[in-house]
């Protein structure tokens, strides 16, 4: 992991970018895997682990309407926790250049029916946007360190790099 968050943010600072993280799932373990980084703090302004479905639309600005009508684990959530967590972790009224989000269920149980496992990652950059959904196997630990690994793989590749 270390290595991955490692990558990832040289290639932001080489960019001067500035990255904002939002969590549910993984619950700040993002977060934990890019301030491992010695010099972190030149590209990482903040996190927020936005667990509760309410936080997410309180917070991170993801549409009320959107989260009643499909629930958190939704690839347009990924998508907007990524935009607000942006604004979230702006600077004097800077926001950051970057947005990453992870939502999903890591289980034992499934509060919506989805399969545990459905992740969805979302990245905003200045140049791009994307979501990716995946669905891991495994027990909660597995699946909520398989999405810190694959947010970090989709940021690089959003990157370009």
């Amino acid at each position: 992991m270390t290595s991955s968050a490692a990558v990832v943010l040289d290639a932001l600072a080489r960019r001067g970018w500035t990255l904002g993280v939002a969590e549910s799932l993984t619950g700040g373990s993002v977060s934990a895997a890019l301030v491992e980084v010695p010099g972190a703090s030149a590209v990482l302004w903040g996190g927020v682990v936005a667990y509760a479905t309410p936080i997410k639309h309180s917070l991170l600005g993801v549409d009320a309407e959107l989260l009643e009508r499909h629930g958190p684990v939704h690839p347009t959530v990924a998508l907007q926790m990524a935009e607000g967590v942006r604004r979230a972790v702006s600077i004097d009224g800077l926001a950051a250049d970057v947005g990453i989000s992870t939502t999903g269920i890591a289980g034992p149980d499934s509060p919506d029916g989805q399969p545990v496992g459905t992740v969805h990652v979302g990245v905003v950059t200045p140049e791009a946007s994307r979501t990716a959904a995946f669905l891991f196997d495994g027990n909660r630990a597995q699946i909520r360190s398989a999405t810190v690994d694959v947010v970090l793989r989709t940021l690089w590749d959003v990157l370009g790099e």
